[in-house]
């Protein structure tokens, strides 16, 4: 349980970092482009190898086919309902427009980090080490919303310790869900553990092809594609780790 503790907190640190990161300086868009093309390389690594295939190891096909369903159509329409409740856009970068844009961005990180989470801690409960592609790719996907969410949040006028504590809850929140699936993960059996895989699977996908990948290309311009070979490439290695 303590590990489970231990690195769900340090994948979630990295919205508190990221948001930290956008109070130190001025962000030009290129750079956190780039670090969004990173993680975007770094994640599709993680669905393919740490989600996707380690869940028809440990379940089925049907089973993983059918958490990606379920994942994906939860990603779609959750995403579609914090629009409609914030009159904001959809995805990342709809997320900071509209008078609503503070909710919006807390409940988008809420909804792209909890699956992610839950996954690292089943994987620590099955006792394997922790997964380092995974831990990676979350780390690091997390840092441009943070930075992107301060920037946006106190451009807005909402106070820096307010912006920090928001952001602390939902970090607190997705690292209590590391906690739950390493807790729940001896009940459960190897099918049900895989359609959880595919369902972080399919979430995550929805939200690359949705918001992350093309503020990627958006922010960083032409090189993003480079970068994001980069963090697949690294993220893969790291899964023989």
């Amino acid at each position: 349980m303590g590990a489970a503790l231990g690195w769900g907190a340090l994948a979630a640190s990295s919205l508190i970092l990221g948001v930290l990161l956008a109070f130190a300086r001025r962000w030009p868009p290129e750079p956190i482009g780039l670090i969004l093309a990173f993680g975007a390389g770094a994640l599709i690594s993680a669905v393919s190898f740490e989600l996707a295939e380690e869940g028809v190891e440990l379940g089925s096909p049907a089973s993983v086919g059918i958490g990606l369903g379920l994942g994906a159509l939860t990603y779609f329409f959750a995403d579609g309902l914090i629009a409609r409740r914030t009159r904001t856009g959809h995805g990342k970068g709809g997320r900071r427009q509209g008078p609503g844009a503070g909710t919006s961005l807390a409940l988008g990180s809420f909804l792209d980090g909890v699956p992610e989470q839950f996954v690292l801690g089943v994987g620590l409960a099955g006792g394997e080490a922790v997964s380092v592609a995974l831990l990676v790719a979350i780390f690091v996907s997390n840092l441009p919303e943070g930075i992107g969410a301060g920037i946006d949040m106190e451009a807005a006028g909402t106070d820096r310790g307010n912006i920090i504590r928001i952001f602390a809850g939902v970090g607190l929140v997705c690292t209590l869900s590391s906690v739950a699936g390493y807790a729940i993960a001896d009940s459960i059996s190897g099918e049900f553990q895989a359609a959880v895989n595919g369902f972080a699977a399919g979430a995550l996908l929805v939200m690359l092809i949705d918001s992350m990948i093309p503020e990627a290309r958006e922010r960083g311009g032409r090189r993003a594609g480079l970068v994001a070979v980069v963090g697949f490439a690294v993220a893969t290695a790291l899964s023989n780790v």
